[in-house]
């Protein structure tokens, strides 16, 4: 059982993070609102294995890094892409459309920082069935 001091602080092992399976990736919340007392971020290890994807989308209401761990990805920002491995960082501005997709032969395991956590929403407005994201990399 968490203390209330202990939600000001906390040290979260892997076998305590919020594990969250989604279709072609699973996602591993370290830090959110309900996990650490009055927190404003959210930190999240995500994986994905070799051809799955986070298809383009953008954070209306939070800025955004990735850190790519190991693996291969080829991120999108808007209209351009560009290839990043493992030590690789991106700063994504609130509202930017992105996505990140595994085009390696390995799991893309990523570690993802957003902010402000408290906003009023939604978090991810998924946009890759939409055009010209559809146009530039098309949905399977």
């Amino acid at each position: 059982m968490t203390s209330e001091s202990e939600l000001l602080w906390r040290i979260i092992t892997l076998a305590e993070t919020e594990k969250e399976f989604l279709p072609g990736k699973t996602h591993f919340w370290h830090c959110k609102p309900g996990m650490v007392k009055d927190t404003n971020l959210m930190f999240v290890r995500a994986q994905l294995p070799p051809g799955e994807s986070h298809p383009f989308h953008h954070h209306p209401h939070m800025e955004e890094i990735l850190y790519i761990l190991s693996g291969e990805a080829e991120q999108w920002v808007e209209s351009e892409k560009r290839r990043m491995c493992q030590g690789d960082s991106i700063y994504l501005p609130r509202g930017l459309v992105h996505g990140t997709y595994n085009t390696g032969s390995e799991t893309l395991d990523f570690l993802a920082v957003l902010s402000p956590a408290k906003n009023p929403g939604p978090i991810t407005v998924e946009v890759a069935h939409e055009e010209p994201w559809c146009l530039l990399r098309p949905v399977h």
